[in-house]
């Protein structure tokens, strides 16, 4: 099995260029035809786009071993959280490679009396859920990191700001009085309920973007399953978005996978 993972391994940059030439071809037929092309080019793009689908499907074939691995590894992870997640996205993803398997053999016509349609939409609603858990992975390490910048930036604000019984010159170098009990019960000055979650909201969002730009691959990876959740979504019929958006997220999601195998640094780990 590991000699067959290596060489899968050693495919999938190949079907990631194939799968940017799928999509490319759905979204280019889209394209034309808005644009009012002739039918006989808008056939040629649809069955290019079958080739091309047709080849990732063979590319594909025996990826559930690697997906099983995958799967074997993660299951020692130390955090419970992350070992859910993702050790379950990887047995869906295997579960979608078989059946992907089975309907490559019925588009081949190895299994002629196959119900294509029924074994497309199980394959996806597998797709579907793996990439469910990869965004709840996705989303716990951000909070994971949100928390700790946090924690960072109140221990750095801390040490730089100056301790109230430090004595200063102002006071002759004695230590700060107590303040008066007037002054002290002094109503403050009140705060709008709406301007104070509205700034709570702009520090989250700001702590948002600063984790997310220290950490490129987890950035990638969001990018890279928020583009592929709606091929599923659209194709089960559970959120319709048309072809030509499908074909923009696949293209999109496939670019940022090529980007990952070429820059391993970029892909998220484990």
């Amino acid at each position: 099995m590991e000699s067959w993972v290596r060489f899968s391994a050693q495919s999938q940059a190949k079907e990631r260029v194939f799968r940017a030439a799928q999509y490319a071809c759905t979204l280019l037929g889209y394209t034309l035809q808005k644009g009012g092309a002739r039918a006989e080019l808008l056939n040629t793009i649809k069955q290019l786009e079958a080739h091309t689908s047709l080849t990732r499907k063979l590319m594909r074939l025996g990826n559930s071993a690697e997906a099983l691995e995958a799967a074997k590894r993660t299951m020692h992870l130390s955090d419970c959280v992350l070992r859910l997640c993702i050790t379950v996205a990887h047995l869906n993803r295997a579960m979608y490679f078989a059946c992907d398997n089975v309907l490559w053999a019925g588009k081949t016509g190895l299994l002629p009396e196959l119900d294509q349609n029924k074994w497309s939409q199980r394959s996806f609603r597998y797709y579907l859920f793996a990439l469910i858990l990869n965004l709840t992975r996705d989303a716990y390490e951000i909070r994971l990191l949100m928390e700790r910048e946090s924690r960072s930036s109140s221990a750095k604000s801390f040490t730089s700001s100056p301790s109230p019984l430090t004595p200063s010159p102002e006071n002759g170098g004695e230590f700060p009085l107590t303040p008066s009990p007037s002054s002290a019960l002094s109503p403050l000055p009140p705060l709008p309920m709406i301007s104070a979650r509205l700034n709570k909201l702009n520090k989250q969002f700001q702590l948002l973007i600063t984790v997310l730009r220290n950490n490129p691959p987890l950035l990638l990876d969001l990018l890279k399953n928020l583009c592929d959740v709606f091929i599923p979504l659209d194709r089960l019929g559970l959120y319709p978005t048309g072809s030509g958006f499908v074909g923009a997220c696949g293209l999109t999601s496939s670019i940022l996978s090529i980007l990952t195998i070429v820059h391993p640094w970029l892909k998220l780990k484990p």
